[in-house]
């Protein structure tokens, strides 16, 4: 009679064991899977890799990224000259100067994908934050209190999808250039304008004018976010947690950031964060067509826009931030996969 007992008792120890060898947390148990993600621990680390190299611009970068010498325009490096398509070595400056050669000013290349960086982290990061802390505020309104609200909110949300978000950014982007280019002081304007020096100069790229791409990525990158929110919203409010908590007296703000909040932060994060190739991608595009960074800010955009224009004779120009640029944009995407499946518990036990 004893051996049922026993076996009992041990099967007890053994689940008890393997409950304290698992983390007992949400958060810290997504991690261990994310963790165990190969694609989107790759990601993880190209992307640390990347901050780090932002932050460290000025140690790391050989060069000035705003330094060049006429007479070093258009070097390519020895390295690559039997690499590139067609006869280049028969008219190219070949330098070993230059790890990944100069552009058309004669700038470091390398130098100038590095201090890039400062550029296109900030824009998505800064994006995906705006469209959180937004998005995540109007749409807990407008699904919380529904009804009306709810109806003339998304009516707003509607409207604003209406209307071709690249163009409105575009058109916002140039109405910011053209309003704040010369302004007076002590105007709404030159307060702005302030603000944007004060950006820019924290970020070490003085005249960059970054504040108002923030603004412009910032004022539509949100609507996704609504929706998303609001739509997780509805789902949540009817259940019997939720009810519970009113029935005890818990106010709306309580019950919206102490119970709903933290059932729908999870695929909020992993929809900014695999949203976040899409703000640097805008960013790109606005330097490529010239209403992005004020030169000589380094921007990828703006340097595969310059490439362009000799991208036959000299593809390196446009090789190497393209490169960048793709090499960011899987890294954002691995991780963004990986955050979705860590923060699934129905994947739990499958990666």
């Amino acid at each position: 009679m004893t051996t049922p007992e026993i076996t009992s008792q041990q099967k007890a120890a053994q689940r008890l064991s393997e409950r304290q060898g698992k983390p007992a947390n949400l958060w810290l148990d997504a991690w261990h899977r994310l963790l165990r993600n190969r694609a989107a621990a790759l990601g993880f680390i190209l992307i640390a890799l990347l901050l780090v190299t932002s932050l460290l611009a000025p140690l790391v970068a050989p060069f000035h990224y705003a330094a060049g010498d006429s007479s070093e325009a258009h070097t390519v490096p020895a390295w690559l000259i039997d690499l590139l398509p067609g006869n280049v070595a028969s008219y190219a400056k070949v330098s070993s100067k230059f790890l990944f050669g100069s552009d058309y000013l004669g700038r470091d290349i390398l130098s100038r994908l590095i201090w890039g960086t400062r550029v296109s982290l900030p824009v998505g990061f800064i994006g995906a934050f705006t469209a959180l802390l937004i998005g995540l505020v109007y749409g807990c309104i407008s699904g919380y209190y529904g009804g009306k609200l709810d109806n003339l909110m998304m009516r707003i949300v509607d409207i604003m999808y209406a209307f071709p978000t690249m163009l409105l950014i575009i058109l916002m982007m140039a109405f910011f250039k053209s309003t704040f280019a010369d302004v007076r002081p002590g105007t709404v304007a030159a307060t702005f304008n302030a603000i944007n020096d004060v950006i820019d100069s924290v970020m070490g790229l003085p005249g960059g004018g970054m504040l108002f791409i923030f603004l412009g990525i910032g004022i539509t990158a949100w609507m996704g976010m609504a929706r998303l929110a609001r739509g997780q919203i509805l789902s949540l409010k009817e259940k019997e947690f939720v009810e519970a908590a009113h029935m005890i007296g818990a106010g709306d703000g309580r019950i919206l950031l102490r119970h709903i909040l933290p059932n729908i932060i999870g695929p909020c994060i992993v929809a900014e964060t695999l949203a976040i190739p899409g703000y640097i991608n805008t960013e790109v595009f606005l330097s490529f067509i010239g209403l992005g960074v004020d030169p000589p800010t380094p921007s990828w955009g703006s340097m595969i826009s310059d490439g362009a224009a000799t991208l036959r004779a000299y593809p390196h120009m446009v090789l190497f931030p393209a490169l960048a640029l793709a090499i960011t944009m899987f890294a954002f995407n691995f991780l963004g996969d990986g955050l979705r499946d860590a923060l699934d518990p129905r994947m739990k036990g499958t990666s």
